[in-house]
């Protein structure tokens, strides 16, 4: 779905997303200091950044977590070895596998952002949505 979103609603969107939520967030502060209310399109993707970034972050504490776990096991530690090895071996342009899936989600997120465009992930932005109901 596209919006009419205003100049700065489409800057500070995609911006969002390439500062993994930093700036939505701060922009929310700003927000909540002046008493400005935010409109849906921007509230819904200040929402979906920060929650993006704090699944990343979870996830890569879980990963980091179970690869420990899992390094202990005699067979298993040279297979998760591995695995960790081409996932993050320098591959394009020094970017590993795993750099460049998450930089291409996100550089998509902002790029439909900046179109004024309402990006759908599944079962995250239906959360988003639901929450903040534009």
């Amino acid at each position: 779905m596209r919006e009419d979103a205003a100049p700065i609603e489409r800057i500070i969107a995609p911006l969002s997303y390439i500062t993994m939520g930093m700036v939505g967030f701060i922009w929310l502060i700003i927000g909540l200091f002046t008493k400005a209310r935010l409109k849906p399109f921007l509230q819904y993707h200040i929402f979906q950044s920060i929650f993006i970034a704090l699944a990343f972050a979870v996830l890569s504490i879980f990963i980091g977590w179970l690869s420990n776990i899992l390094s202990v096991i005699p067979i298993i530690n040279h297979i998760v070895a591995q695995i960790t090895f081409w996932l993050n071996m320098p591959l394009l342009f020094g970017y590993s596998l795993m750099q460049i899936v998450i930089y291409g989600f996100l550089g998509y997120l902002a790029f439909t952002s900046f179109l004024g465009t309402y990006s759908y992930i599944p079962w995250v932005s239906d959360i988003i949505d639901h929450n903040i109901g534009h």
